[in-house]
């Protein structure tokens, strides 16, 4: 196999008419500024952290097709080496571009396969969050397998079964800012993944912020609450711990010593 994944980004995904409301809102969120559009059809930007130090780790893409979502860019030293690792564990390549690669994990999701640029600094919690996950959403049919090929191509990663039953958490290494969580569906339908931000104690503050912003509640979890951006684009807040991502210790003794949504 190649070598590690040193970092990781999380591509919010949005419809390309509705693009530009999204990087406002989600710059808002983050705390970031709008790096100058880059790809084609200027389709890709980075959300800057305003912070010296810290490096980026939250991008947005303009689609065409589909209503978008999110998707992860994992960064690595050997490319080439990184992609022929997935495909042995399962996955296809979607797309191959000049040192970087589009592949699809085998329910589905699309990921790329970026080089490593030398980031080693997550950005700092944001008023009380901080988005530091993506969420895969995933038939029922395929989350064994695809638990499995996670659980595998980050092989130094943690994959545990998450705080309920349906979630499967692979978090990364000390010092990466962004951890999977495969959560398996009722029904059969699409793979699709959406971010999550971690909140702490005060999801409901960060929700109030976020409606200021143009969300909209969709529903409230016992740990949980499923938002709307102003574009329509899905995403959570979260009860964990904004800092190290984990539930909650009064949650964490409730559920047992894992993390979840």
């Amino acid at each position: 196999m190649s070598g590690p994944v040193r970092w990781a980004h999380v591509f919010v995904d949005r419809p390309t008419p509705s693009f530009a409301r999204a990087c406002d809102f989600w710059t808002a969120v983050t705390d970031t500024s709008l790096s100058a559009p880059r790809g084609e059809d200027a389709e890709f930007v980075t959300l800057l952290p305003k912070g010296a130090d810290a490096d980026t780790c939250v991008k947005a893409q303009a689609v065409t097709d589909g209503e978008g979502g999110a998707h992860l860019d994992l960064s690595v030293r050997d490319v080439p080496g990184f992609v022929a690792w997935a495909r042995e564990l399962g996955a296809e390549t979607a797309a191959a571009h000049d040192g970087w690669a589009v592949l699809r994990s085998p329910a589905g999701q699309l990921f790329c396969a970026v080089p490593w640029q030398g980031e080693s600094v997550r950005p700092p919690v944001v008023a009380g969050s901080r988005l530091d996950q993506v969420c895969m959403d995933t038939p029922p049919s395929a989350y064994d397998a695809e638990v499995a090929f996670w659980s595998g191509l980050l092989p130094d990663w943690s994959a545990r079964p998450g705080s309920r039953p349906e979630f499967h958490v692979v978090e990364p290494p000390p010092g990466l800012p962004i951890r999977i969580l495969l959560q398996r569906l009722d029904t059969e339908s699409a793979v699709r993944a959406h971010p999550d931000l971690a909140c702490g104690p005060d999801i409901d503050a960060v929700r109030a912020r976020h409606e200021e912003l143009g969300a909209v509640l969709v529903a409230r979890r016992p740990h949980w609450t499923v938002m709307r951006d102003p574009t329509g684009g899905l995403y959570c807040l979260t009860g964990r711990d904004a800092e190290t991502g984990g539930l909650p210790r009064a949650a964490s003794r409730a559920t047992g010593p894992t993390s979840g949504h």
